[in-house]
């Protein structure tokens, strides 16, 4: 079990930039939902595929695009940005071997193997890393690869493809997927769009960014069927052609938004979103006292008085997502009664519970389940976001709490959210982005 913190000592990061939440702001009006982080990176990278144009509208300004624009640049591809939109040229892929640097600080660059074999017959990518949330292993690309004809080896950290045979063209296999790994779904889908032959991939992730990914597949030229359900057929095609095409909105932010007006228990309408990529956030929200108000235009209005705690676990879509579990939790801690929050996706994904007890949350785990009393009200504190949605979860807990609160880690938030603070502050919020140097106290903020 883990003991309550009492320190009041800065995060081991203090020299770096932070944000300062003053709390205690009622919320109203509305928050845009930019395009999916987790689909714009796979979309990049099938630009792999074909020597033509393409044209992706709604990507979200995150250092991670950045970080993929980069990866796809070092291959011999060409990144531009016009507003939110990226043309992508991979007329000029040359390459075949992925930089480390690149692959180790963003793990989304790793789904570059698969349209870099497929279209040049071999690839040698590092093993990836990105946030430090648990072991996230490519065992099922490599499988799915190997079913696929490619030789495939894991030496000194790289993994290192080839297609064997002349042609140097991967054929058309069945694949069944030990779990329904995302990433290996995409992986192979976009391996198997040009491979001879039929695919068909068995337990197959069910996720909106699959079927975003088969969509724009579909659009360049692809033959795709199934995406969406655990059984996705792919017929190989010769060859891909350019597209122009949007990102679907991102589930994830728009739960963290939903979640700034539950906390907050203000009035907030969110859009665009999808209520079908969110069923299990929403029925957690109506179940905790939140009215859910949606309207034709794709937006949802969610209003918040009195919120109770509940129990959640959770799951691969469409159950309750992971990345929604730490900003759901700085909810629960703020909630009347008792909540229990299992964690079954990452093993190292509840390090947030520390910094939420750090402003006064009344929580304990034990092994992956963390048990909560919910409080009448959090304290401003220094906290550390220990990942990309934990660093969410504390500027939510800031939203709420008494006081100002000063959040850590903010190369991991800037990773996944567009200006968060801006967007925030124009609907009530009061965050200010501060160098090491900031003197500015809470009184500041208020003004």
């Amino acid at each position: 079990m883990t003991a309550a913190l009492t320190s009041s000592e800065p995060p081991l990061d203090s020299d770096r930039s932070f944000l300062r939440v003053l709390g205690g702001r009622s919320l109203s009006g509305e928050l845009r939902v930019s395009g999916a982080k987790n689909s714009a990176l796979v979309l990049m990278a099938a630009c792999l595929l074909s020597r033509d144009a393409i044209r992706l509208r709604n990507v979200p300004a995150l250092t991670d695009i950045d970080g993929m624009a980069d990866m796809l640049e070092s291959l011999g591809g060409r990144v531009q940005r016009l507003g939110d939109a990226l043309e992508l040229d991979g007329s000029g892929i040359n390459r075949t071997e992925a930089p480390y640097e690149l692959v180790n600080s963003l793990r989304a660059s790793f789904f570059c193997i698969g349209p870099l074999l497929a279209r040049m017959g071999m690839a040698r990518v590092p093993l990836p890393g990105g946030c430090k949330i648990g072991s996230r292993p490519v065992e099922e690309h490599v499988k799915g690869l190997k079913a696929l004809g490619a030789q495939v080896t894991i030496e000194h950290g790289v993994v290192t493809a080839a297609v064997p045979g002349p042609s140097r063209r991967l054929k058309g296999g069945r694949i069944v997927l030990d779990c329904p790994s995302v990433g290996a779904t995409e992986t192979l889908m976009m391996a198997a769009a040009l491979a001879d032959g039929e695919t068909l991939i068995e337990n197959a992730a069910l996720e909106p960014e699959v079927v975003d990914l088969a969509d724009l597949l579909v659009a360049m030229g692809a033959r795709i069927r199934g995406a969406g359900t655990a059984s996705i057929t792919i017929a190989g095609v010769d060859r891909l052609h350019g597209a122009d095409y949007a990102v679907i909105p991102d589930r994830i932010e728009a739960g963290t938004f939903l979640l700034a007006a539950a906390i907050t228990r203000s009035s907030l309408r969110v859009a665009p979103l999808i209520p079908e990529h969110l069923c299990a956030v929403l029925s957690k929200l109506e179940q905790v006292g939140c009215v859910l108000d949606y309207d034709d235009d794709g937006g949802l209005t969610l209003s918040a008085e009195r919120v109770t705690g509940l129990d959640l676990r959770t799951q691969p879509f469409p159950g309750f997502p992971t990345d929604l579990q730490a900003p759901f939790m700085s909810l629960l801690a703020t909630a009347e009664g008792t909540s229990m929050v299992t964690e079954s996706i990452f093993e190292n994904r509840l390090q947030h519970v520390a910094e939420l007890q750090r402003m006064g949350a009344c929580i304990r785990t034990q092994g992956h389940t963390a048990f909560i009393e919910g409080v009448a009200r959090l304290s401003g504190a220094p906290v550390q976001g220990t990942d990309l949605r934990a660093s969410a979860a504390m500027v939510l807990a800031g939203l709420a709490a008494e006081g100002s609160t000063d959040v850590y880690g903010l190369e991991y938030l800037d990773r996944g959210y567009a200006n968060l603070e801006g967007k925030l502050n124009a609907v009530g919020a009061s965050i200010v982005r501060c160098s090491p140097t900031t003197k500015a106290g809470p009184s500041a903020l208020a003004a």
